[in-house]
């Protein structure tokens, strides 16, 4: 079975991080984003695997070579023109002969792919959506349910029909609290209606024109966790959840350790004496100096941390250095990027 990921987000309110990496890169609990869809995808029969890029589509080309084995195949195809999300997927209609998964790059989610393929088989639909329900539907897309197909919406309805779609709804206009998790199964007839060679997008253009045209779309919303990693926020919190839920979810946890403050320590890190770590990572091949503090701060592969170092909500990119005598807030640091004792820095 074919899987496509895209994968072609730059990700800006995440730099400067997304600097020297397409969003799909940035780490979670030290393994790339799209990893995190990739296994989803793989445990869910998808043995065939192409991800559509965009930015620095060069750092992904590498990583996805990576994923071909005896069972799996994976390979990139490079959009030098964005296309939006539809469009990009249409430049590979040659390929899709079959149902087909798709799936973005850039959050992390528990899908339970078989489960949305079964549910998308027994509905007869030509689309299924996954859907995560949220307290706040304000920021996001909702998607209203019905349990027939021309049935109305009924807001309590974490599974159905697909009947109506709102974009960052007002409380009075919120006829329900769940919202697109940006995973499809679709057969390859939907696809053909995206029009070749133009911009199109699945939420704003092609789902809202199955509707019009009467084609059974259907949804469920699915369990466990679901990130848009896209602010420093997010990607700490995230980070969070994986840690306190890792027992319950499908994801494997990277060679390491979690202390009693919910700090994950990698294997291959050093740490000092005296060092109080409160929610945070320590990823591979990090170091943390004597006396330090590390309060919901992400350290990701090689960055290091020196003496007496106080940092709280900070993420240090891939080789990036905290000297001595330092104390941070909210600061994110590049690649590479080195952090003195007399800098000033405003997050």
């Amino acid at each position: 079975m074919l899987g496509i990921i895209m994968a072609g987000g730059q990700g800006s309110r995440l730099r400067p991080i997304t600097d020297a990496r397409p969003k799909p890169m940035v780490e979670v609990l030290g393994r790339p984003v799209i990893d995190f869809v990739k296994d989803s995808m793989i445990q869910g029969g998808v043995d065939s695997l192409i991800v559509t890029t965009g930015y620095r589509g060069e750092m992904l080309a590498a990583h996805v070579e990576g994923w071909n084995t005896e069972s799996t195949s994976g390979r990139i195809n490079q959009e030098h023109t964005p296309m939006g999300t539809a469009g990009s997927v249409r430049l590979l209609m040659d390929e899709i002969t079959d149902t087909v998964i798709i799936g973005s790059g850039d959050s992390v989610a528990s899908f339970d792919v078989a489960s949305l393929l079964k549910a998308h088989k027994d509905s007869g639909a030509k689309a299924t959506m996954a859907l995560w329900e949220v307290d706040d539907p304000s920021p996001f897309g909702i998607v209203g349910l019905s349990g027939s197909i021309e049935g109305v919406v009924d807001g309590e309805l974490r599974e159905g029909y697909i009947r109506k779609f709102k974009e960052k709804p007002t409380p009075e206009e919120a006829f329900s609290n769940v919202i697109n998790a940006g995973l499809y199964i679709l057969e390859p007839e939907v696809m053909a209606l995206v029009p070749e060679g133009e911009k199109y997008d699945f939420s704003k253009n092609l789902f809202p024109r199955l509707l019009e045209m009467g084609w059974p779309m259907y949804a469920k919303a699915i369990d466990g966790v679901w990130f848009d990693v896209g602010s420093p926020n997010e990607l700490i919190r995230a980070q969070h959840v994986l840690i306190e839920q890792r027992k319950n979810l499908p994801f494997p946890m990277p060679d390491g350790s979690v202390d009693g403050n919910g700090s994950f320590v990698s294997n291959t890190a050093h740490l000092g004496e005296h060092v109080e770590l409160h929610k945070s990572v320590v990823a591979t091949d990090c170091s943390v100096g004597n006396d330090s503090s590390l309060r919901e701060t992400v350290l990701m592969q090689g960055a290091s941390v020196g003496s007496n170092v106080s940092l709280s909500g900070c993420i240090l990119s891939p080789g990036s250095i905290v000297e001595d005598n330092v104390s941070a807030t909210n600061l994110v640091l590049g690649d590479d990027e080195r952090l003195k004792n007399d800098d000033i820095r405003i997050s």
